[in-house]
């Protein structure tokens, strides 16, 4: 049993709105329900809950209107259907499980009282109606109507008070006021109207139009009890329009792929359907007596882990403010609201030129579109966001035309990217909207410079970097960032602060790597951002030892290691480890006064920077030879340095 709504409709002026976003659904929510099955829904208008039945889980959970989970009902033994009073004082749970009803309190979401129904009675469906709470109870395929009055200080539960109705579902429940309406789904469908006021059920009206006769899944009786839709198999897909006093069919409102599966009537008469389908709209929302939907609401397969609308999951907010929807899918079971349903969705837009000189006018011109025409005299507020105004400036409202246009100037006295937005902040008939656009505002050149690009340096040397501003508006402001190479070591902002009064801001970097540094001046209101990066480059540190030989003795001004010719020489390099890194050693021969390349190879270094080669083979007397490490950018295994050479080492074989 859904909401009993109020039956006088809340009428919004746009003052009391606030502006919302462009679309027909921007401020639509999805939130993930701790359910393993559905059962029923109810919303308490008062307190903004939302009360949904868990059969499976033997519980209903309770949730704001965003779908955040605030309180868990617990020990109902399969609960079914919802009621819950018009005040919203109390919602009422058919607990089949138990044999009662439970009357859960809305001010604690508690569970404040528990009605037998009588043993075996296995209450399925109710609702609320004339001050009394009335039941379907029974097994199949026999259901019976009962019912008590909660003010009762020891209600007197008042069974079989319809013939048994058959049937092998438990008849469906709708109320509004003191009428009573019962309705049959399946193969042969059917309703029967009654008035409860006198708490005794006296039947109105029974029967049910041709059109509707066919598997009906679900039907909604309007607040004010004159109309019933009914969410059944007419041909071609559509919902049945009906009128309560003598069950004729008033009209049709047709839906696409599939038959409807649950239907709702919000206060003011809007109707709500949906129809089970994976890939096609899944909800319509029509005006009353209306032939085409004016909203539809399509979820796509896996879409937040809902694409499907369960059977009787619709349900409005009793001001008709919000549509709730019950959706489920691989993921599990979501809440659905949609705001705004009852009104048209409106379309705003901007339409700014692309470029603007600061300090003179500019002429933008927008449009509201929608379904329905706009009331005469209908505005739309323009607000300016820009550099000094981050929050957003105010520049009055506009006259929305018969057409749904309107235009404003402005001389923006910021430069950078300013945003003109238009926030028409709805109306009766019609939803909130906003629409923008951004206008490049002209700024000033700024010189910014930086210093040491493409500088060499030793490994480990400490430098300066220094970041120069010229002049500018206002900021003053430089963030200086500092990207050793290598995916090891992320770019990191190391210092912001003002220039000094030479416009000067520096910062030391270790030079242990190939290092980018930038300079970023974010700009301001009239002088333009500004980035400039400096790369310098730091070399590896490099050596390598000589051992094994015999002596050490100078050939002319250069000292040579002595070998004799049978013995190895080793060489021994040091170099800065980085993962992966190799170093080269090149070999030279000097013949008639000239060096002679005699071949090259790679080696790689050890993680603790070591590499030991040993120079084997038959070893010629009587040369000088020369041998060197090297660390080559690239093709050393990396490039996070810079190639470096290493220092020469002289030997010489003898007998």
């Amino acid at each position: 049993m859904r909401t009993v709504a109020t039956a006088l409709a809340v009428l919004f002026s746009s003052t009391a709105l606030a502006a919302g976003t462009v679309g027909p659904a921007a401020a639509d929510s999805s939130t993930a329900l701790s359910i393993s099955s559905y059962g029923d829904i109810a919303v308490d208008g008062v307190h903004k809950r939302v009360y949904i039945s868990d059969p499976a889980g033997n519980k209903v959970v309770v949730t704001d209107y965003a779908g955040k989970l605030v309180a868990t009902v617990p020990d109902l033994s399969g609960v079914r259907d919802l009621a819950i009073t018009p005040d919203s004082r109390t919602v009422y749970a058919a607990v089949p499980g138990e044999d009662a009803v439970v009357a859960i309190e809305t001010s604690t979401s508690t569970t404040a009282a528990r009605y037998s129904t009588g043993e075996n009675t296995d209450p399925q469906t109710l609702a609320v109606a004339g001050g009394r709470v009335w039941f379907m109870y029974g097994q199949q395929p026999s259901h019976h109507l009962g019912s008590f009055d909660p003010a009762q200080s020891t209600p007197e539960m008042v069974l079989d008070q319809l013939p048994d109705l058959g049937f092998y579902d438990a008849p469906e429940l709708e109320s509004a006021g003191s009428t009573l309406v019962i309705g049959i789904h399946g193969t042969w469908s059917g309703l029967a109207v009654y008035d409860v006021s006198s708490g005794t059920p006296v039947l109105r009206k029974q029967g049910m139009p041709a059109e509707a006769a066919n598997y009906m899944n679900d039907f909604a009786l309007s607040a004010d009890a004159k109309q019933i839709v009914a969410a059944s198999g007419e041909s071609p897909y559509a919902a049945t329009a009906i009128n309560t006093d003598d069950l004729s069919r008033t009209g049709g409102y047709p839906v696409e792929a599939g038959n409807p599966n649950s239907a709702a009537i919000a206060p003011d008469g809007t109707i709500a359907l949906s129809t089970f389908s994976w890939y096609d709209k899944d909800i319509f929302i029509f005006k009353p007596g209306a032939k085409t939907p004016y909203r539809t609401y399509t979820y796509d397969l896996n879409t937040s882990g809902g694409d499907t609308i369960a059977g009787q999951g619709l349900t409005w907010a009793p001001d008709g403010s919000k549509l709730f929807a019950i959706a489920s899918g691989n993921s599990g079971t979501y809440l659905r609201v949609l705001d705004n349903a009852t009104r048209y969705p409106v379309k705003a837009s901007v339409s700014a030129p692309a470029k603007a000189t600061r300090g003179k006018k500019l002429s933008a011109t927008g449009k509201l579109t929608s379904d329905k025409s706009f009331p005469s005299g209908s505005t739309v507020t323009i607000t300016r966001t820009d550099i000094d105004s981050p929050k957003g400036k105010s520049l009055g409202t506009r006259t929305v035309s018969s057409s749904g246009t309107f235009s404003f100037t402005d001389v923006p006295p910021a430069g950078g990217n300013v945003t003109y937005t238009a926030q028409y902040g709805g109306d009766a008939t019609h939803a909130p909207a906003s629409g923008k656009d951004t206008v490049a505002v002209s700024r000033t050149a700024t010189s910014l410079t930086l210093n040491h690009n493409g500088s060499l340096y030793s490994y480990g040397t400490d430098v300066s970097f220094t970041a120069h501003l010229g002049s500018t508006y206002k900021n003053r402001t430089v963030e200086l960032w500092v990207n050793p190479f290598g995916s090891d070591k992320p770019n990191k902002l190391v210092k912001t602060g003002k220039v000094s009064s030479k416009g000067n801001l520096s910062t030391t970097v270790d030079m242990t790597r190939d290092t980018t540094v930038t300079a970023v001046f974010a700009g301001d209101a009239r002088s333009a951002s500004k980035t400039v990066k400096a790369t310098a480059y730091a070399k590896v540190k490099v050596s390598t030892s000589v051992s094994k030989q015999y002596k050490t003795a100078k050939i002319g001004s250069t000292s040579y290691a002595y070998f004799h010719k049978k013995t190895n020489p080793v060489f021994t390099t040091t170099m800065t480890y980085y993962k992966n890194r190799s170093h080269r050693l090149n070999l030279e021969i000097y013949y008639q006064g000239k060096w002679y390349d005699a071949g090259s190879q790679y080696f790689k270094l050890g993680t603790n920077g070591k590499s030991v080669v040993t120079l084997t083979g038959t070893h010629d007397t009587g040369y000088r030879m020369r041998m060197r490490a090297s660390y080559i950018n690239g093709s050393s295994g990396d490039n996070v340095n810079s190639t470096t050479y290493g220092a020469w080492k002289y030997f010489y074989f003898t007998k």
